[in-house]
């Protein structure tokens, strides 16, 4: 039966509940549904609402469910409309009409979102966990290969030479920013909307700040429409988790491309490979590749979001129950990349050989030729042409600059010593630059 029976002359259409029927997402948040109900009943009885007996018996029973559930000897009920109706009319099912009092001062439309808000919490600290551990495995993937040195690019062509431990390090400064943007909607996410009824608060004199510390909020939500209609939360942490993703797919991109035989700067270990149907040579780098792929999921749950509340107004719309599906699939979906990266990332190796090549094939110490005749007072304009010239002419006889003689360098500026080779050396270029 639904809470809401007592209006109703008939029957709820079965296709009709079924629609209607949200416990095949929201039954994932039975123990944050049951932490909510826990506070609730506790504060009921402190306040004298309910009697320290049903407080009690509520709460004990509550507990009882939770381990039920936990245990599997309690299946939740694919038929129940949500996990609210669930837990209440089990608990009502053991205790009677002491489970029938724990609803009151209470609606629906705060009791879930006081769920939703307890699991999103716990799912934040998940995520912000294995972005730590992804930082981790990074760093120390670059110390495996201290001062290896590669071409950095620019529009995907060789721009100045670089070190292995930069590049990853600038994937390191992405997924610290994911962390702290997660956080930080972490802390304004973290009030309660417990007590704010259906829309309008409660004639009952309950007491708002005793189950928001009880559930480890900061406090209560001031406005009891806003506590009710309020999904900025969901929306944000969305657009992070976007974010987490687009720095995934760029960083999955980089390995992709330096998987491949054309540029061969990094090999993924067997496990995280897969081969072809009909091409024996293939090592293919799926896991990268489906992460890229997956990005778009997460992007489409943001827009989710934002399309479905842009024209609610207020308080609470029956709209709303798609909020989960989204965010809960965000969260699924980045989970999901980031345990299978992580591993790869640790078991994958790099070619530093390959790379150093490749840093030396591209004229990428161009810049530190030019800067080097600028150290003898020739204008950085004028440097520029000059050492313009001598990559042509390397690119026209098959040539780098370090292997130039230096009678070749003088003959298009005579400023151009043998202090230039120790210049334009890729370990130098780099120490330079620092950082």
């Amino acid at each position: 039966m639904p809470l809401w029976q007592g209006r109703f002359g008939k029957a709820l259409d079965k296709a009709t509940n079924d629609f209607n029927s949200s416990i095949s997402t929201d039954s994932r948040m039975f123990r944050e549904d049951i932490s909510g109900s826990v506070a609730h009943a506790a504060m009921l009885a402190k306040q004298g609402i309910i009697t320290p007996e049903d407080g009690a018996a509520i709460v004990a029973e509550l507990g009882r469910i939770r381990a039920d559930i936990e245990s599997g000897s309690l299946l939740i009920d694919p038929n129940a409309e949500d996990i609210h109706t669930f837990v209440e009319y089990e608990l009502t099912r053991r205790l009677g009409d002491a489970g029938k009092r724990l609803h009151t001062g209470r609606s629906r439309n705060d009791q879930v979102t006081v769920d939703l808000r307890l699991y999103l919490r716990s799912q934040i600290d998940e995520v912000t966990a294995q972005l730590h551990s992804l930082r981790t495995a990074l760093k120390e993937k670059a110390a495996e290969y201290p001062g290896a040195i590669m071409p950095g690019y620019t529009h995907l062509q060789r721009a100045q030479p670089i070190t292995l431990e930069r590049h990853l390090g600038a994937y390191c400064a992405m997924f610290l920013r994911d962390i702290d943007r997660l956080n930080d909607a972490r802390k304004r996410m973290n009030y309660s909307p417990l007590g704010s009824g259906a829309l309008a608060g409660t004639t009952y004199p309950i007491d708002r700040t005793n189950t928001a510390a009880a559930l480890g909020f900061i406090g209560a939500m001031k406005n009891t429409l806003d506590g009710v209609a309020d999904r900025d939360y969901c929306v944000e942490l969305a657009a992070a988790l976007s974010l987490v993703m687009v720095h995934l797919s760029r960083l999955s991109e980089e390995l992709i491309l330096w998987c491949s035989w054309e540029f061969r700067f990094a090999e993924l270990d067997d496990a995280f490979s897969t081969g072809s149907s009909i091409m024996p040579q293939k090592k293919n780098p799926d896991i990268p590749e489906l992460v890229r792929g997956k990005s778009g999921r997460v992007f489409g749950d943001l827009m989710g979001l934002l399309t479905m509340l842009k024209g609610l107004p207020l308080a609470y719309n029956k709209d709303m129950q798609e909020d989960k599906d989204a965010v809960f699939d965000a969260f699924d979906t980045v989970k999901l990349c980031l345990t299978t990266y992580i591993p790869m990332v640790e078991t994958m190796r790099f070619l530093p050989e390959n790379m150093r090549a490749a840093a030396a094939g591209g004229f990428i110490n161009a810049t530190d030729c030019a800067d080097y005749l600028v150290g003898k007072g020739l204008p950085f304009r004028d440097a520029y042409k000059a050492t313009g010239e001598l990559v042509a002419f390397c690119i026209r006889t098959g040539r780098t600059l370090e292997t130039l003689p230096l009678d070749e360098y003088q003959a298009v500026c005579a400023l151009f010593d043998e202090g230039v080779f120790e210049a334009i050396r890729m370990e130098n270029c780099v120490a330079r630059r620092g950082m």
